[in-house]
């Protein structure tokens, strides 16, 4: 769903920093012969996820849902010299396309793929982080985030993706839709939690950071 028209999002783009060329192959190559292209995060928010993760400075960055990797990759370049990002994903299939482009990379020593259930994996990483960015299966996000919030250093961001569902949130809710039922109470959650303080960012699909305190 486009919140704003697609002449405003395209000059956006022209007025933001230049999608390096790695990403942008990438995201040729997503779109070639990936399914559900759309699932990218592509060259608006990823410049943002850059843009935070440089401000951030991380140490250690967890991403629960990988994709292809383009996200992962635009996270990488705040890292400091001896950082580190987790990567999550069920979907075997593109763990070796995955690895293809964090390879081409400055970071693919820094880049660690897990594959199988966040739920089962999160509990198994024994470090704190600085940045998070949850952008996988919609209905776990309450869960992930109960996971997380004990492994996040003070002052770490947490950043999730699709917050707006294509504008969903703002429906009579269907019997049958739980994604977008958790959405909602996710949201809600993020808004009241005294752990963290938190903004809403019509970035795409909605982006929200959420700053542990």
């Amino acid at each position: 769903m486009h919140f704003i028209s697609q002449e405003l999002e395209e000059y956006i783009e022209q007025h933001s920093e230049k999608e390096p060329e790695l990403l942008a192959a990438l995201n040729k190559e997503t779109y070639q012969k990936i399914l559900l292209p759309r699932m990218l995060s592509g060259h608006f928010q990823g410049r943002v996820l850059s843009m935070l993760s440089k401000l951030i400075r991380p140490v250690n960055i967890l991403e629960i849902g990988t994709y292809t990797g383009y996200s992962a990759l635009c996270l990488c370049e705040g890292m400091q010299e001896n950082s580190m990002l987790h990567t999550i994903d069920i979907k075997e299939e593109l763990f070796d396309f995955q690895r293809k482009y964090f390879d081409k990379s400055s970071w693919g020593n820094q880049i660690v793929q897990h594959l199988g259930e966040a739920i089962d994996i999160i509990p198994t990483l024994n470090l704190k982080f600085d940045l998070v960015f949850i952008d996988a299966d919609k209905e776990n996000y309450i869960n992930y985030f109960e996971l997380i919030v004990p492994k996040m250093n003070k002052g770490g961001i947490i950043l999730s993706d699709n917050v707006l569902w294509s504008g969903k949130i703002l429906d009579p809710l269907q019997p049958n839709d739980l994604s977008t039922k958790v959405l909602m109470e996710y949201n809600l959650l993020l808004k009241n939690d005294p752990r963290v303080e938190t903004v809403l960012l019509p970035i795409r699909d909605g982006l929200t950071v959420s700053r542990i305190l």
